[in-house]
């Protein structure tokens, strides 16, 4: 396996370690904030914790983007992810509050299907064993969320069109860090998605300061770690990584979740959610096989 690629491996495998400790503060953030009002401070939290590293790297970057011809292009790029990350997240908010949690982490979760399945549309290639890694990973998905009887309703469908917007937003990323410096993508984004999300409060939602007060802590984790960082960790990893394999990867993103709620809520998973946990952990492994063979062979 190259280099390069198990350190992308490993950066997206911290990354839905951090997204998945992210559901704990989101739950928690939700009970004193809206989901558009805690979305939109959140992203604004995670655009301005970038401008430090813009301003660290601004001479090089630039020096990258003009050889590169990055520069003009960075802007479109980061409102057109910045949207699709807006679709995604407010869809799969939206979708909560009519089905229930469990149900809406295995719908969610079919994006580690749909993104190579839209990748073949795309002319990726695709190994076998990211085919038999990605059942593994529904399968561990659905026991580790599924606990009651699967029907579709009004918010399951709100969730199968956020997983859609969530595939698509790994094949963006994918396309887009070959071709834009990946941190003023992630600042554009985060900020696109921020504007949007506040926008659709001040509509819809009451925002008060007490209850920003009261989410502090949620809207600090969610905002710093779970946007800032963990959303750049994302798109400097995969530009070295396939994106169904970066998909299978941040599927782990249920299990921290579980762990989450293991340490921090006192949740209990039982033997169903154990073993789902083993199969997604499965999944993620198979699929960086041929990497790793690769890897102890030198190539």
């Amino acid at each position: 396996m190259k280099k390069q690629e198990l350190k992308a491996s490993m950066l997206l495998l911290l990354a839905a370690a951090i997204w998945g400790f992210a559901f704990v503060a989101q739950r928690v953030g939700a009970k004193y904030v809206g989901s558009f009002t805690f979305n939109g401070v959140r992203f604004a939290l995670g655009s301005l914790s970038l401008i430090p590293l813009l301003i660290y790297f601004k001479s090089k970057n630039e020096k990258a983007d003009e050889n590169h011809n990055m520069k003009s292009n960075a802007i479109p790029a980061g409102i057109m992810l910045g949207g699709v990350l807006f679709l995604a997240a407010s869809l799969q908010q939206i979708g909560l509050s009519y089905t229930t949690a469990g149900k809406a982490g295995f719908i969610t979760g079919l994006y580690i299907v749909l993104v190579p399945i839209f990748g073949i549309i795309l002319k990726h290639r695709v190994h076998i064993n990211t085919w038999v890694a990605v059942i593994l990973a529904v399968i561990g998905l659905y026991l580790l969320s599924v606990t009651e009887g699967f029907y579709i309703s009004k918010g399951d469908l709100f969730e199968v069109a956020g997983a859609v917007f969530w595939a698509i937003h790994i094949l963006l990323i994918d396309y887009f860090t070959k071709k834009v410096n990946a941190l003023k993508l992630s600042f554009i984004q985060f900020a696109t998605c921020s504007i949007l999300s506040i926008t659709v409060a001040f509509f819809f939602e009451t925002i008060t300061m007490a209850g920003l007060t009261k989410a502090i802590i949620p809207i600090l984790y969610g905002g710093i770690f779970s946007v800032g960082i963990a959303y750049t960790i994302q798109v400097v990893g995969q530009k070295h990584a396939k994106p169904s394999h970066a998909a299978i990867i941040l599927s782990m993103e249920s299990v921290f979740a579980s762990i989450g709620g293991i340490l921090i809520l006192n949740e209990s998973l039982g033997a169903r959610g154990y073993f789902g946990c083993a199969l997604i952990l499965s999944g993620m492994l198979l699929c960086q096989l041929p990497n790793f063979t690769k890897m102890e062979l030198g190539k």
